[in-house]
């Protein structure tokens, strides 16, 4: 499997390269080359696109305007998601736009308009979720006049940057303090486009109430509690996924809005096979239920793996199950694989591994398992 790092790769900086110069033939190619490529190998993937970013600083024009015109007129022709992808002879698009989008962040934050407009146009081509934090920390009402535009601008790119770049805890992102704090300034962009036609945007929102909800989630009970009733099927399944973490925590107002509040009437079995598992390998879970009700119970089922860490404890991470309905005295098998290989998100330490099943919000069941590193 090809290394993520691998994403930014010596091959995009000399395509890179190439297009810059062929826009501004005063560009120093070679400088950037050689700045950007030095150890390039060695880094991951968020360290390359800085060390790139590092690199246009060093050879782009000084004034900053100038900068993101070179800039503008050397990526690919816009599109929409879903569409093909620009051909290499096409120009700029795809993930060495990161590093772009971080040369702009860095200088644009004394010419917050000019750095917008050189955002709006990168975000077309990958995202500049990453790169408009800071003008969101540094110039916040600017920022949110321009997003408030930007919910209306045809291109679906534009209009998802408009949530993602505003999430509170955006993954790989600078945490926007303020918006953990307070994230009402972004409630009516939400609100605007909650029901976007593009998946693409409407996932993005479901995301970031979803982030938000981690801080505080009684404001995303009423946002689903407002916005549930009379609602479509897109529109459903975006609310879906905002309430997942609350769901996956038993949160008790956020499962009975969906209707999984009740107490679980039954038995539950939990089996894990193997018993002993090498990190890299899977484990199958069997879940054998009993409905002992008079009626028929809607269960949502989630169950936790409890890591080993560094220090001896353990960390719970809750994973999705199953959804289903029982009927009186229905007894029902279950089964899932669950994969344990390595992924850079998460660290695996030798030891017993317990595994509990939460049906409803409620643990029902616990068996166990033994993962080796070998």
């Amino acid at each position: 499997m090809e290394p993520f790092k691998n994403l930014l790769n010596p091959a995009l900086v000399r395509k890179a390269g190439a297009r810059l110069q062929a826009t501004w033939p005063a560009f120093d190619k070679t400088a950037f080359l050689r700045h950007a490529n030095r150890g390039l190998e060695a880094l991951e993937l968020k360290a390359r696109a800085m060390q790139i970013a590092d690199a246009l600083e060093a050879t782009l024009p000084a004034p900053f305007d100038q900068a993101c015109t070179v800039i503008e007129a050397a990526l690919a022709p816009a599109s929409e998601p879903g569409q093909p992808a620009p051909g290499d002879s096409d120009g700029l698009a795809g993930w060495i736009v990161w590093p772009f989008g971080e040369f702009v962040a860095r200088r644009g934050l004394a010419d917050p308009e000019r750095a917008l407009t050189a955002l709006h146009a990168l975000t077309q081509r990958l995202t500049a979720e990453f790169a408009i934090r800071p003008l969101i920390v540094a110039h916040p009402a600017l920022v949110f006049a321009t997003l408030q535009r930007w919910v209306r601008d045809p291109s679906a790119h534009v209009r998802r940057l408009v949530s993602e770049g505003s999430r509170p805890r955006l993954p790989w992102g600078l945490r926007v303090q303020a918006l953990v704090a307070d994230p009402t300034p972004t409630l009516p962009l939400l609100a605007a486009l909650q029901d976007d036609p593009s998946d693409y945007v409407r996932r993005s929102v479901a995301n970031h109430l979803n982030d938000i909800a981690k801080d505080h989630p009684q404001l995303v009970v009423q946002w689903v509690r407002q916005h549930l009733p009379g609602a479509g099927r897109e529109r459903r399944a975006l609310l879906k996924h905002a309430s997942r973490t609350l769901i996956k925590h038993g949160h008790a107002e956020m499962l009975a809005l969906w209707g999984t509040a009740a107490r679980f009437e039954g038995s539950a079995r939990l089996r894990l096979a193997p018993r002993r598992v090498v990190v890299g390998d899977s484990l199958e879970l069997r879940l054998s239920l009993r409905a002992n009700g008079s009626r028929p119970q809607a269960l949502l089922i989630d169950y936790a793996v409890h890591h080993v860490l560094a220090n001896g404890g353990t960390s719970a991470k809750i994973f999705k199950g199953w959804t289903v309905t029982l009927a009186p005295g229905e007894t029902r098998s279950l089964t899932k694989t669950h994969s344990l290989r390595v992924v850079t998100t998460r660290r695996y330490r030798a030891g017993r591994h317990a595994v509990d099943v939460r049906i409803n919000g409620q643990m029902v069941a616990e068996a166990a398992f033994l993962l080796a590193l070998e």
